[in-house]
């Protein structure tokens, strides 16, 4: 049978992979790593679903109001009610496929209280959830590799898509050890991550996500959406090539933000500010009130994130692999001292555009994952992204399976072209890299402005004036797409705050999608999907 080919071994490939071959279809996992060092390994705080064992009477239903709410009501109704329907079974499956989530007196999954939401629904364990996924999800998988039905090929990178007429027809990857090259035919989904190496350095993402793949499909056409939208995370710490998460679980655990005033006092800030949620109000809302603090004439110093007063069984049973991370690269003790933190970019709302089933522009290719623009809207509430991914995975390979019933013989890998043979080959050098990101930084902070973006594309002019290789151009394609997205927003809404359009418009309410058209980057306005149905509101 013809083979689908999934490009990314992380949580939304893996997920594709197991549906596909529960119905019998067979899969080719591609990616450069191997999943064990997949970007959702990384994910430490845990995953959410209304399974009200806190007893506090919560339902798929305000776990659907809080998404919808904490994304500014961007996102499609219609498929965030299918993410939260399926979330507790989603997480009962994981718990029945070894995955150690913590567990109350009684023995059923705990739950933690997470950024942007009334009720505790995030189950987690400890502060590695992501690590012991990926762990269970790598061992189901493991039982279809035996059979053949899961094929993988790891240092691998995706270089273009094959496409004819309007249909993406296979893929070209390069062996990123030997360079030759292979087109391997059948239909695709994309499950590579964010758009980390766009942004190097100051990403909490893995270094490994290029955004290579993602940028040379916009340059082929592929529509996206929702490029303004990049969330940042008001606790991270910076470390060699990048930035390191001190998960939301901190503060969901009792950990407080303050900053000094200049007459010694600590200034519980968000405390003050927000009484009902405090310190676990939506990630935008927290970093932008960081961004402010800082710069007003009665404080000094750094945003500190206070964490001595958490109890020694928080510590030892929920927050223990957190703690020894922090010391290992502060060398502080954050059960005893306060750590200084920074806003980091921690994820892309926006990407590859798709519909509810995660179909994109482009017949036989769809998308799933933090790469497609989905479920987040605006801004993407902790807890939501791994749930997002294992669901979008299972969705995309059903569509897949839908719309192509009848399949075809499997083509054998022919490895037939020389690295030089295709000039994407090239890599980015890392010198542009690092212009592109000081350019594209200028104009997409917490705080931007339509002087800031301009200032910000007319340095993408003087950067285009170099002599770049096409892998080069493309991001730089795909980095521009983002400014004019944020242009083209004048309101603030979610992720995107501009000072010179300071309030939400009511009039902007759809979504900004870029697409390449004759040459040109070319915005469009996507209206949202008008709700069909209240989702299910009985608890799980």
């Amino acid at each position: 049978m013809e083979r689908a080919i999934i490009i990314g071994a992380g949580l939304a490939g893996l997920s594709s992979a197991i549906q596909l071959a529960e119905a019998g279809r067979p899969s080719l996992l591609i990616s450069r790593q191997q999943s064990e060092r997949a970007q959702s390994v990384l994910a430490e705080g845990g995953i959410n679903a209304a399974l009200d064992t806190m007893g506090e009477g919560d339902s798929a239903s305000q776990h659907y109001e809080d998404t919808l709410r904490g994304g500014a009501y961007l996102a499609d109704p219609n498929a965030v009610a299918g993410l939260v329907r399926h979330a507790p079974e989603i997480v009962r499956s994981l718990s029945e496929l070894g995955v150690p989530f913590n567990l109350t007196a009684d023995e059923d999954i705990m739950l933690r209280p997470f950024g942007g939401q009334k009720k505790r629904r995030t189950a987690y364990a400890q502060s590695s959830t992501g690590k012991m996924i990926m762990t269970a999800l790598i061992d189901r998988a493991r039982s279809f590799e035996g059979s053949g039905l899961i094929k993988r090929l790891p240092h691998h990178e995706l270089l273009r898509l094959l496409i004819s007429g309007s249909r993406c027809v296979g893929v070209r990857v390069r062996d990123v050890f030997s360079g030759r090259l292979a087109d391997i035919s059948g239909s695709v989904i994309m499950c590579c991550g964010g758009m980390n190496g766009v942004f190097p350095g100051m990403t909490t993402g893995t270094t490994a996500n290029t955004g290579d793949a993602a940028a040379a499909l916009f340059s082929q056409g592929v529509r996206f959406a929702g490029l303004e939208m990049l969330q940042y995370h008001p606790t991270t710490i910076g470390i060699p090539g990048k930035r390191c998460l001190i998960t939301e679980a901190a503060r969901g655990e009792g950990g407080r933000l303050w900053i000094k005033k200049k007459n010694g006092q600590r200034w519980y800030f968000m405390e003050e500010k927000y009484p009902e949620l405090g310190n676990l109000m939506p990630r935008d809302v927290v970093s932008r009130e960081m961004y402010f603090v800082r710069r007003q004439q009665d404080t000094e110093g750094e945003v500190l994130l206070d964490m001595t007063e958490l109890g020694k069984e928080v510590w030892g049973s929920r927050l223990s692999d957190m703690r020894e991370e922090i010391k290992s690269f502060t060398g502080l003790d954050p059960a005893e001292t306060p750590i200084e933190v920074h806003e980091g970019i921690h994820y892309f709302m926006g990407g590859i555009h798709t519909d509810e089933k995660h179909r994109t522009s482009l017949s036989g290719l769809y998308a799933a994952g933090e790469c497609a623009c989905q479920y987040h809207g605006a801004n993407r509430l902790g807890g939501n992204s791994m749930l997002g991914a294992i669901y979008g995975g299972r969705v995309a390979a059903a569509a897949l399976m839908s719309d192509q019933p009848e399949v075809g013989e499997e083509q054998p890998i022919r490895f037939s072209l020389r690295n030089d043979e295709d000039p994407l080959s090239q890599e980015s050098r890392g010198d542009f890299e690092q212009a592109l990101c000081r350019v594209l930084l200028g104009g997409l902070g917490i705080v931007r402005s339509g002087e800031l973006i301009n200032a910000a594309l007319e340095g993408l002019d003087e950067l285009e004036k170099r002599g770049l290789s096409p892998r080069e151009k493309n991001k730089l394609r795909l980095g521009r797409a983002m400014l004019l997205s944020a242009l083209e927003r004048r309101e603030s809404r979610g992720a995107h705050f501009r000072e010179d359009f300071p309030e939400t418009d009511d009039s902007q309410h759809s979504t900004v999608t870029a697409q390449i058209i004759g040459g040109e980057i070319t915005l469009g306005r996507f209206e949202i999907p008008v709700r069909r149905a209240e989702p299910e509101h009985e608890r799980s």
